[in-house]
């Protein structure tokens, strides 16, 4: 990428963080809004000039953004289960805050982490590309909820104003701070099972492969368009959900549950948990549910064709880098 400044959201996160450094190393000027002192110096330690403030902060957002000929968004509001408002306001709201800030401050062109999940509304997503449409109608309040904000970035198009979604899925490596350690609590706690023994196909994305995306995005890719990244073909999931956790040594248990009947708790938990309302969140959500026991699979030939997209690191790769981590990580 040629050197130039770059406004990043989301810069403390897993994807936003791996984002800055790969920016930095590629001599861009990087400054990343942060929300706390914690996010500040997070984004610092990964090389980018903190802007305090959040997405709710236009005026701040624009200051920031002043002088960036590119914006990249991966702040979102992540999780399987929560208050519908967290959502709005994480996902639509801040990405259309974040959209009218890099416009009035005259970005030219603004990379959306956009997310397979945004096509999830409750079936299989077999071999789908990017034909496939949103679904701002799903009942799972991420899915419905990204699909909307990718809806809002694709639409600002124009005038000027280049924007492109990149979509990866299921991203995985060394600094996750979510995937991963939700897998080994469950194992854990007892609470992990195979969904009718996990032996469905999915498409996974390490987290460099999916920053590669990214920047071949903000290079080459067409305004108003979204884009599809993984790792390559796709996987068993039970098979790499379990090479997952071996690099934590931990060994996922032989429990096996029928789909009908975890479909059918999704349903009835996420209905009791509205309606009563109970504390916490159901024993499984929709969504949970979803990612678990659907196949999920890509075809990322349009990213291959139009961004000369290839994945930059392996699954073996990958792996071999957890377990490093976790040797090395203090007892």
């Amino acid at each position: 990428m040629a050197e130039g400044a770059a406004f990043v959201t989301g810069g403390s996160g897993f994807i936003g963080g791996r984002l800055i450094r790969r920016l930095v190393a590629d001599g861009v000027d990087v400054r990343a809004l942060a929300r706390s002192e914690r996010s500040a110096a997070a984004v610092e330690e990964a090389g980018a000039t903190a802007v305090s403030g959040d997405l709710d902060d236009r005026d701040t957002m624009r200051a920031g953004a002043e002088g960036c000929e590119l914006a990249f968004h991966a702040a979102a509001h992540l999780g399987v289960w929560g208050k519908r408002e967290d959502f709005e306001r994480g996902n639509v709201i801040g990405t259309e805050n974040v959209l009218g800030a890099c416009r009035d401050a005259a970005v030219r062109r603004f990379v959306h982490v956009g997310t397979e999940a945004a096509l999830l509304a409750g079936e299989p997503l077999v071999n789908v590309d990017e034909t496939a449409p949103l679904r701002p109608d799903s009942k799972a309040l991420y899915a419905s909820t990204k699909a909307r904000a990718e809806q809002a970035v694709r639409s600002a198009a124009g005038d000027g104003f280049e924007t492109v979604v990149v979509r990866p899925r299921f991203v995985w490596g060394t600094g996750d701070t979510t995937l991963l350690p939700g897998l080994v609590e469950a194992v854990k706690r007892g609470r992990f099972s195979w969904i009718d023994g996990g032996r469905h196909r999915t498409s996974t994305t390490h987290v460099e492969n999916a920053v590669e995306g990214l920047v071949l995005g903000a290079e080459r890719g067409r305004s108003g368009e979204a884009y599809f990244v993984t790792d390559g073909e796709p996987v068993v999931f039970r098979d790499i959900v379990t090479r997952l956790l071996e690099t934590q040594a931990v060994t996922p248990p032989d429990k096996n549950a029928p789909r009908a009947v975890v479909a059918a708790l999704a349903a009835a938990g996420e209905t009791a948990w509205r309606v009563l309302p109970l504390p916490g969140e159901p024993p499984v959500t929709r969504f949970a549910y979803w990612v678990a026991a659907l196949e999920t699979t890509i075809d990322i030939s349009k990213a291959r064709s139009e961004l000369g997209y290839a994945p930059v690191k392996s699954i073996d790769d990958g792996m071999e880098e957890l377990r490093r981590e976790e040797a090395a990580a203090p007892p």
